[in-house]
C-alpha cells in the first residue's frame, strides 16, 4: 500500500494541505467534546481560530509530520508532530467520533513517527484518555509528570516571591537572527536559544517567532552582571508561557513578574508542570486555581528540566 494511497475500509492517508486546516480544527473540537461530555465537562467553544493558527504553524514548520486520513475526500482524522532539535513531540492525534477504534489513529502515528533511534519521543495527553495513554506508553512514551492548568488572577500578590535583587527584566518585541539586524537583537536571540537548550533541552526559534506573531510579549531577565538568567512570555488574552530559567528558584518570581507586567483582558492561564512545586504552591496561594483534568507529559527518555521550563501549551513544547 502506498503511504498516500487507499487503505482498509476505503481510507486514504496523505500529508495535510493548508485547505485541510479548518476540518482538522473541527475534528479536534468534536473529538474533545465527545469524551468531555461523558465526563460532564463544559464543551470546547466554537471559535476555532486559535487552534487553526497552531495547526497552520505546525504544518509550516513540520509539513512532513502533519498527516490526515480521509474517506471519500471527507477528513476523518489527523495527526501532527513537531521536531525540535533531537526532540520529537506529538502535538495532535484526533479521530472523529464514530470512526475511532479502527486503527486510524495508530496508522497516522506510524507515518509521522521518526525512524532515527537518537530522537527523543514525547507528547502531552489527557489524563482521562487511558486508551491513548496506553498506546503511547507501548511505544515507550510513558506518562511522567502532570501538566496543571492554572487559571485566574492573583488576589494576594505577596504569596508570589519577587524577583531577586539584581535581576532585571527587559521586554523584547522582536528577536531576529538574520544579518540585517543589529548586534543587540542577535545577542538576544542567542540568549533565548541558550536558555532553551539548558532548560528545555532544545532550541525552537521558529516557535518564538510564531508566539510573537500571536501577540505574546517576551521578557529577558538578566542578573546584576548582565548574564541572562531567564525569559518568559505573557499575552493580553491571558496566556503565560513558555518560561525558561537557569535556577529553579527563579521560576515563581518570573511568573509573578509576567502576571503583573501584562494585564490580561480576563483571567490568566498557565500550563505549569507539577514538578515545579514551589511555583505551583505560590500561584495557588496567590489566588489562581487548578481547572480541569491534568495533562500528562510523556516521554521515552528524559530531555528537559520541568522544574525550570514551562511549555507553551499541551500541543507545543
Amino acid at each position: 500500500m502506498s503511504p498516500s494511497g487507499p487503505g482498509a475500509w476505503g481510507l486514504a492517508y496523505r500529508p495535510a494541505s493548508q485547505d485541510d486546516i479548518p476540518a482538522c480544527g473541527e475534528i479536534w473540537r468534536d473529538a474533545v467534546n465527545d469524551y468531555m461530555s461523558r465526563l460532564q465537562q463544559p464543551p470546547v467553544g466554537e471559535d476555532l481560530g486559535p487552534i487553526g493558527r497552531l495547526h497552520t504553524h505546525l504544518r509550516t514548520t513540520d509539513p512532513e509530520r502533519f498527516w490526515v486520513a480521509s474517506r471519500s475526500r471527507h477528513l476523518i482524522a489527523f495527526g501532527s508532530a513537531a521536531l525540535r532539535g533531537h526532540v520529537w513531540f506529538l502535538s495532535m492525534l484526533f479521530v472523529r467520533p464514530g470512526e475511532q477504534g479502527a486503527g486510524v489513529g495508530r496508522t497516522i502515528l506510524e507515518r509521522i513517527l521518526p525512524t532515527d533511534d537518537g530522537i527523543v519521543l514525547a507528547t502531552g495527553t489527557d489524563s482521562v484518555q487511558p486508551i491513548s495513554n496506553a498506546l503511547y506508553a507501548s511505544l515507550g512514551i510513558v506518562p511522567r509528570i502532570p501538566l496543571l492548568s492554572l487559571v485566574g488572577r492573583p488576589t494576594d500578590w505577596d504569596a508570589i516571591p519577587s524577583l531577586p535583587s539584581g535581576v532585571t527584566p527587559t521586554q523584547f518585541e522582536t528577536i531576529a537572527t538574520d544579518d540585517s539586524v543589529g548586534a543587540s537583537h542577535r545577542e538576544l536571540a542567542e540568549a533565548v536559544d541558550a536558555l532553551d537548550a539548558d532548560a528545555a533541552g532544545f532550541e525552537h526559534p521558529d516557535d518564538h517567532r510564531w508566539l510573537r506573531s500571536e501577540g505574546r510579549r517576551g521578557f529577558l531577565y538578566r542578573a546584576h552582571d548582565g548574564a541572562p538568567v531567564g525569559y518568559g512570555y505573557a499575552s493580553p488574552v491571558g496566556r503565560v508561557g513558555p518560561v525558561a530559567v537557569r535556577d529553579r528558584d527563579l521560576l515563581a518570581p518570573v511568573l509573578g513578574h509576567l502576571l503583573r507586567a501584562v494585564e490580561p483582558r480576563g483571567a490568566s492561564a498557565i500550563w505549569l508542570p507539577g514538578t515545579a512545586g514551589p511555583a505551583v504552591t505560590a500561584l495557588l496561594r496567590a489566588g489562581l486555581r487548578i481547572e480541569g483534568f491534568p495533562v500528562l507529559l510523556c516521554w521515552d527518555r528524559a530531555f528537559a528540566d520541568f522544574e525550570r521550563y514551562v511549555p507553551i501549551s499541551p500541543g507545543l513544547l
